[in-house]
């Protein structure tokens, strides 16, 4: 209830933060009320010039570059190169908290949406008290994006009430409140919403397409979001076959998240593959989200979030994890062939910590051959993958230039997540604002000046 509560306060909060701005805006404009002029949803848009562009906002959650590193030795060889590797532009990343060192992924991803320090348990408010943005502003940077006219998306890999893209329209005091969460991103109203979670928009006991339904206060919220225009899809089928006059989609691919995080050996006890397979993969989602958010002629705020790289780690499941890292670079090369036909876009990558401290290990020491089962533990008793888990022979690397190649194992140094090894890419317009290292407010920063055409700490007043 407490939540609830919160939610209903946040709805009316921003309903009289818009009216507010409408009024503002019919003032400022000379003569406005004396020509009879009245403000329609989109008018107060920024134009979509050189000042001003989209953002597209990847986070691939716990992926440290040790991880991308691991990941370019499997996909692309040592002497290859990833989509990742392929962004110009590159800074280091802090992403300390206001009472810890390391980010919880729901303060996290609050740091990123409001641009100010949180304590751990934030998800969208200051601990449990409102939140003003960095801005100066009661909202995320994608309400605040709204108010002004732009497009919006969300996507997730994983429940889209994942904090990684819940927290940029939801304000919960407790992130376990799926149900508040997929009820406060429903009337936030962004065009695209494409995830897992069908359990959270579905009443207790409602048979879905996926599972059952978990909300207990008897909510439908896939019929409300039929009701105001949204496409409602289920599989990559039907993803794939939206007409393209569709302008607003829901897509709930399973009832909670879209891969199965668990260890190697759990999962092949189950029968289980670590994706679902009538699910899209996080790319396929991107591509459809951008050709949604791309009709509107507008400029877009596009979230989104694979949180299989931070599941899978933090299962200490390297085949997984591996499985999720390809998935994020096939989204990066989504992106980068869209920012290819859009100069005023931007991309910005980048993870809050680093997951299980994976790190890979090639070595000519005789323990490390092609054929032979790794010893479960390295030396100092950190746990040893191989490509099929514990105990099985090591991953193999592509070619390199060569021809060759070579074997290698992954380490794992904890099962939470860890500071440091996190690095910000860019691509696109403003990409140059990457640079150097940047604090975790700064992903706002950078995101606000692209949006907004100016930076979030001053005003567009004279």
């Amino acid at each position: 209830m407490k939540d609830a509560r919160v939610g209903l306060v946040y709805r009316l909060r921003v309903l009289a933060s818009v009216l507010l701005l409408a009024v503002l805006a019919v003032l400022a404009v000379p003569g406005s009320r004396q020509a009879g002029l009245t403000a329609q949803a989109g008018d107060q848009q920024p134009p979509a010039t050189p000042e001003t562009g989209s953002v597209i906002f990847f986070h691939p959650d716990g992926m440290g570059v040790n991880t991308w590193t691991a990941l370019r030795l499997l996909e692309a060889g040592p002497d290859g190169r990833l989509s990742w590797d392929r962004l110009p532009a590159m800074a280091v990343y802090t992403g300390h908290l206001t009472d810890a060192v390391t980010a919880t992924s729901n303060a996290g991803a609050t740091i990123h949406a409001y641009g100010v320090k949180v304590p751990a348990n934030s998800f969208g408010l200051n601990d449990s008290e409102p939140i003003v943005a960095r801005s100066g502003r009661p909202e995320s940077i994608l309400l605040e994006a709204q108010e002004v006219g732009y497009a919006t998306g969300l996507v997730n890999s994983g429940t889209i009430t994942e904090p990684g893209t819940g927290a940029f329209c939801a304000r919960v005091v407790e992130r376990t409140n799926h149900a508040e969460i997929a009820l406060q991103i429903l009337d936030a109203g962004p065009e695209v919403i494409l995830g897992g979670g069908e359990r959270y928009f579905l009443p207790t006991g409602a048979e879905g397409v996926h599972g059952v339904g978990a909300r207990a206060d008897g909510r439908d919220l896939v019929a409300e979001a039929r009701a105001r225009g949204y496409a409602v899809v289920y599989t990559r089928q039907q993803l794939e076959a939206l007409p393209d006059t569709v302008s607003r989609v829901l897509g709930l691919f399973a009832s909670n998240h879209t891969f199965n995080a668990r260890s190697e050996a759990a999962l092949e006890e189950a029968g289980l593959p670590p994706y679902a397979e009538i699910a899209p993969s996080i790319g396929e989602m991107t591509q459809a989200a951008l050709a949604v958010l791309s009709r509107s002629d507008r400029n877009f705020l596009l979230v989104i979030e694979e949180e299989g790289t931070d599941n899978f780690s933090n299962a200490n499941n390297a085949y997984g994890t591996m499985e999720a890292g390809r998935r994020a670079d096939e989204a990066i090369a989504v992106v980068l062939e869209h920012l290819a036909g859009d100069p005023t876009a931007l991309l910005v990558v980048t993870s809050d910590s680093d997951a299980g401290g994976l790190q890979a290990i090639g070595s000519t020491e005789g323990w490390l051959k092609p054929d032979a089962p790794l010893p479960e533990r390295d030396l100092n008793g950190a746990p040893m993958d191989g490509a099929l888990g514990t105990a099985s022979p090591p991953f193999l690397s592509a070619p390199d230039r060569a021809g060759n190649r070579w074997p290698f194992a992954i380490a794992w140094a904890t099962l939470r997540d860890a500071s440091g090894g996190v690095l910000v890419r860019a691509a696109g317009m403003n990409a140059d604002l990457v640079s150097g290292t940047l604090d975790s407010t700064d992903i706002y920063a950078v995101m606000y000046q692209t949006l907004f055409g100016r930076p979030p700490d001053t005003t567009d007043e004279p």
